[in-house]
């Protein structure tokens, strides 16, 4: 006999949440919106990360090797140094998803949350305001560009090893960003009127259309 899934208890902030956004998920409603949950899976996303990272680094590497077949890629290099930069940046990363939401919400950094998915090792920041969806996108996507791709180019052309590293880890790091963009654009829909809110206990989001 199958046996059903034991729910994971939320903790404070999750639940707090949770009733926030059912509250006004419902006021929404109540207005002629349909809900359709766009949740994806963080243990997912954490393993695609992985793959990612040791495709993502082969592939710059050999396209920076053969740009700039003279740059040592070892050369001023720091394990710890990177580390303590890629800690940094996390919490940037986040932060940056913050502030870039915020310009769209109507209380600004006060309908911003920051935390840490405990269940998927993985740190988050919840806006707990419904956004248009250009809003939404240009803040999941926001880190990934500044921290991540920009970094890259900037480092192909100057011949940065450390840029490159770190441009590369930090497009890894917006791996769980780039699969809930891609679940919201895969979503087929002939509404004019969409709003997006982040999913209050899970990873993703919620689309509210009509």
């Amino acid at each position: 006999m199958a046996h059903e899934k034991k729910e994971r208890k939320l903790t404070e902030a999750e639940q707090r949440r949770l009733d926030h956004f059912n509250e006004v998920g419902d006021a929404l409603v109540a207005q002629g919106y349909t809900r359709t949950d766009l949740r994806i899976n963080m243990v997912t996303a954490n393993v695609v990360s992985i793959v990612g990272a040791v495709a993502l680094l082969a592939i710059c590497i050999a396209a920076f090797i053969f740009i700039h077949p003279e740059a040592d890629l070892a050369s001023g290099y720091s394990l710890i140094v990177l580390l303590v930069v890629f800690i940094v940046l996390i919490v940037v990363h986040e932060l940056i998803h913050g502030f870039t939401w915020s310009r769209f919400t109507p209380n600004g950094f006060n309908d911003v949350e920051f935390g840490i998915m405990w269940n998927a090792l993985a740190p988050y920041c919840a806006c707990n305001a419904p956004l248009k969806k250009g809003s939404y996108i240009l803040g999941a996507l926001m880190p990934l560009i500044t921290l991540g791709i920009i970094p890259l180019i900037v480092a192909f052309c100057i011949g940065s090893a450390q840029l490159l590293y770190i441009g590369a880890l930090m497009v890894v790091c917006a791996t769980g960003d780039i699969l809930i963009v891609l679940k919201l654009l895969g979503h087929k829909s002939t509404a004019t009127d969409v709003l997006l809110y982040d999913h209050p206990t899970e990873g993703g989001s919620v689309i509210f259309e009509r």
